[in-house]
């Protein structure tokens, strides 16, 4: 776990690049965001040989990085690449990941610029219909 500002997210935004990215925006004190991550580390190993990316963003306090953050991470073994971000004047970058995010979480970015594709989820995600964006989304289609 890295802990960022928003540049690092804005080039990761900014990239030109057939990989598809997921940005997923959770916190370990919102419920629904604990309940979705073990779909997002499942979907990371799904998808791993794939030119697929997840980045799970905390949106943590600095202060809990060593405590229940790091807990939680160890405890639901997480291996997808997670960063902090340390950014607590929301207002200030909200609108550069989507205009329509009133700032809830979870949020998940999912984003191909080759493809020119983007696509913004605001709370909790549908997990089929997810799943099926996500494969559209990708430049290589997901054998099941």
């Amino acid at each position: 776990m890295e802990i960022v500002k928003f540049e690092h997210l804005q080039k990761v935004l900014n990239q030109v690049s057939d990989t598809t990215v997921v940005l997923h925006f959770w916190a370990t004190w919102c419920k629904p965001c604990m309940e979705e991550l073990p779909f997002f580390e499942q979907l990371n190993t799904v998808y791993n040989p794939q030119k697929i990316k997840f980045i799970l963003v905390s949106m943590d306090f600095v202060k809990d990085a060593e405590t229940s953050l790091k807990n939680v991470l160890e405890r639901n073994k997480i291996k997808s690449k997670v960063v902090l971000l340390d950014e607590p004047d929301y207002n200030s970058w909200i609108d550069l990941i989507d205009k329509e995010w009133s700032g809830t979480i979870p949020a998940t970015l999912v984003l191909n610029s080759n493809l020119r594709k983007r696509k913004f989820y605001e709370g909790k995600v549908n997990i089929s219909t997810f799943s099926d964006e996500l494969k559209k989304m990708c430049p290589v289609t997901i054998q099941n």
